[in-house]
Order: structure tokens, then C-alpha cells, then sequence
């Protein structure tokens, strides 16, 4: 199973909404696919749930579990941060409350 398929499985039309939001901010395609794959897991453990429905304390709850967890290096948790707020700002339209600073 391609990781992108739990975008879908999650909410049908994802993957076309975030490589459109991608391509809209004329993202290389490394980028794209960096992207593609920290939205992909941050949706997988959440257990496909619909991602309009996870609120900032999933996102920081995933960032978490990278860094204390699987210890993943600074750069990739800054990955992961950078395609986590795309994903919510410029896919989902939502911003991030104040206060909220990703972990």
C-alpha cells in the first residue's frame, strides 16, 4: 500500500488537495513528496481519522511521538512541523490558535 493511500482513506480528494496546495506554491517535487509522506503519517497515526476533525493537540501529540519516540533527527522533526502547517494552513484553511507552538 502506497503511504499516500491513507490520505485518501482518510478523506477522499486529499491527495489532489494537498498536491494542488503543492503545486500552488510552486513546491519542487521533493518537497511535494516530503510533504506527502510527514501527512500521510501524521493521518496514519491518528488512525485514518478525517483530519479536518484532529485538533492542535493531535499535531502535537504526533510531533511528540517522532521526537521522543522514534528519536528522529532535528531536520526531519522540522520537516515534519513545516508539512504538518501546510497541511493545516494552506490544504485545510486552518490557522493555528495563539499560543499553540509546535513542539
Amino acid at each position: 500500500m502506497d503511504i499516500t493511500e491513507a490520505l485518501e482513506q482518510s478523506q477522499p480528494g486529499l491527495v489532489s488537495r494537498v498536491t494542488g496546495a503543492i503545486r500552488k506554491h510552486q513546491l519542487n517535487h521533493r518537497a511535494e513528496q516530503t510533504y506527502l509522506h510527514w501527512i500521510s503519517r501524521f493521518v496514519l497515526f491518528h488512525d485514518l481519522k478525517n483530519p479536518e476533525t484532529l485538533q492542535p493537540g493531535d499535531r502535537q501529540l504526533f510531533l511528540a511521538y517522532l521526537s521522543e519516540r522514534l528519536e528522529v533527527s532535528r531536520a526531519r522533526l522540522n520537516q515534519a512541523k513545516q508539512a504538518l502547517a501546510f497541511f493545516y494552513e494552506d490544504v485545510l484553511g486552518r490557522t493555528e490558535p495563539e499560543g499553540i507552538v509546535a513542539a
